[in-house]
């Protein structure tokens, strides 16, 4: 078996389908502001009460499960190609957040935090790690990616939006890494030899 094609396949499918899972469900969610809402409010919205909003929720929910649960996937490939577990453990832990994020949405309070703090805070020390893996110039996108992602993910716990509010920072947080996963998993598929 090839495990960088594995890899590959894995990380380039769960990004994209959960990048076209959001944007489906920004769209069947009411009046869903990209400035003004939460990434995980498309799976709950809960504020002084909790909603709801079919289909998006279960759109939003479902992708999020699994990507995380491919992320999951190719960690064990990682860990067989590359033989790093630190590396392949990075990995494992994001993807736990990504499916935490799917099963416990906003109504389930703190826990949904700590997964999407998980899911935001190892992906993005998996890309900055994945960087030994790559060649030139990709290793050097790999770290600015992760890098950046690590940056929005402070600025948004201090609450800085940088005039994007409160949900365009989030995808400051989340879009380096999904971008990374795209163009690491094509890296993956198509690199025979590094």
């Amino acid at each position: 078996m090839n495990f960088k094609r594995a890899i590959g396949v894995l990380l380039f499918t769960g990004a994209v389908l959960l990048l076209t899972g959001m944007h489906i469900a920004e769209y069947l969610y009411p009046g869903y502001s990209v400035s003004g809402n939460y990434i995980s409010d498309l799976g709950a919205t809960c504020r002084a009460t909790c909603t709801v909003y079919q289909p998006s929720a279960f759109i939003f929910n479902s992708s999020v499960i699994l990507l995380g649960i491919l992320i999951i996937l190719s960690s064990y490939f990682i860990w067989r190609e590359f033989n790093s577990s630190i590396i392949a453990a990075l990995f494992c832990l994001s993807g736990f957040g990504a499916v935490g994020v799917g099963l416990f949405p906003e109504t389930a309070g703190f826990l949904h935090l700590i997964v999407s703090f998980m899911t935001f805070f190892f992906g993005a020390l998996a890309a900055i790690a994945a960087s030994r893996f790559v060649k030139a110039p990709f290793s050097y996108f790999s770290v600015l990616m992760g890098i950046s992602s690590l940056t929005a993910l402070v600025l948004y716990g201090l609450n800085v939006y940088l005039g994007l509010g409160q949900g365009g920072m989030e995808r400051m947080i989340a879009y380096p890494v999904l971008m990374w996963a795209i163009g690491f998993g094509g890296y993956m598929m198509s690199t025979d030899k590094l």
